[in-house]
């Protein structure tokens, strides 16, 4: 009987600690030092989504990335003391796609 408390307490702990963890993914806000850019970039498939996501993160300052195939979005959160807008974008560049900025 004390067994069966026991792992019902487990139990129990763990669907909070799910619930309480559920509720922190909230949409990450830049912090005062970083900004956010959006750019279109030609990717095609899904391989050329892959090859922004494996190499772009590497960058210098880059704390967060995201990337929409359908509509060709790439949305970067960056350190704006380590970075900037051009820098990502030439990353973009160098990995053989066209990169414009999306303006708000």
């Amino acid at each position: 009987m004390k067994a069966v408390k026991i792992i019902l307490a487990a139990v129990f702990l763990f669907s909070v600690a799910a619930v309480s963890a559920q509720d922190r993914k909230v949409e990450k806000k830049p912090k005062s030092n970083e900004e956010q850019v959006v750019f279109t970039v030609n990717m095609h498939c899904a391989g050329c989504e892959q090859k922004v996501k494996k190499n772009i993160p590497f960058e210098k300052g880059v704390k967060d990335l995201t990337t929409d195939l359908s509509k060709q979005l790439v949305t970067i959160t960056y350190q704006t003391d380590k970075t900037d807008k051009a820098k990502l974008k030439k990353a973009i560049e160098k990995l053989g796609y066209t990169c414009e900025e999306v303006k708000k």
